[in-house]
């Protein structure tokens, strides 16, 4: 079995060549042609939501494939709906996956207007491409795929507070990091002070930390889930597995 750290090391060496190849495949590429022949003709929210297999691409370009069946509530995250004290639904969601959405459509609060511009319909096959890429990568090792999303996503992270509202990115924090499944029972403040005592969060900006950061994670990965196959660990066949976590980072 490939390590987790072997994976993604192959992946990102060449990103681009990765994501090109990816939309070269023929279910993607079709996929794509149907979306770029199609989405000229959307004018109104209904018209992306009536089509299902454009509003299946919108929502998987955007991660949000699970709620493909929640027409209903799209379309108020779509058209920016407020409430009769003027929040804006979508603004109110933790989960950036719907903010990324609605700013990729830009439907006016009727759902009366739309872009429909190059740009707009690039930024959502591009994210499309990418999804695919992380989620093709997950079937083989969930690792890789929380790795890409977490490169993919460092962008947006400002505080411990954004790390702790989408599962993913907690998820690879708290391996990374060594911080036990558990702390997640706590109070948010309490896991949030903990991730700033052991984080930099602002170092995510940097490519070089951010790459380091996720060597980090995914050996700690492969030393809990694919030990056999974890590059560190290859060097000490035979000896004591107690290894320090710190130790096989440096390693």
């Amino acid at each position: 079995m490939t390590s987790t750290f072997t994976e993604y090391q192959h992946i990102t060496r060449n990103l681009t060549g990765a994501l090109t190849r990816k939309a070269s495949e023929a279910i993607v590429k079709r996929d794509i042609q149907y979306f770029r022949d199609n989405i000229g003709k959307v004018k109104t929210v209904d018209d992306l939501i009536g089509n299902h297999r454009l509003f299946s691409f919108a929502m998987k370009a955007y991660g949000l494939d699970d709620m493909i069946y929640a027409k209903a509530f799209m379309k108020k995250v779509l058209t920016r709906e407020a409430d009769s004290k003027g929040n804006v639904l979508v603004e109110r969601l933790q989960d950036s996956r719907y903010q990324d959405l609605a700013r990729a459509f830009n439907f006016s609060n009727s759902g009366a207007t739309f872009d429909s511009s190059a740009g707009a319909q690039r930024a959502t096959i591009d994210s499309y491409v990418r999804q695919n890429l992380e989620t093709d990568a997950g079937a083989d090792d969930e690792g890789v795929r929380l790795a890409l999303y977490f490169q993919r996503k460092a962008g947006t992270i400002k505080s411990a507070y954004s790390i702790l509202a989408d599962k993913a990115l907690a998820e690879v924090v708290r391996t990374a990091l060594g911080i036990p499944s558990e702390a997640a029972r706590g109070s948010i403040d309490a896991q949030a002070n903990l991730i700033k005592r052991k984080l930099d969060i602002s170092s995510l900006q940097d490519p070089d930390k951010l790459n380091t950061f996720l060597k980090r994670f995914t050996i700690m990965w492969d030393t809990q889930n694919n030990a056999p196959s974890t590059p560190a660990l290859s060097l000490f066949s035979g000896a004591d597995s107690g290894l320090d976590a710190g130790l096989l980072v440096k390693l």
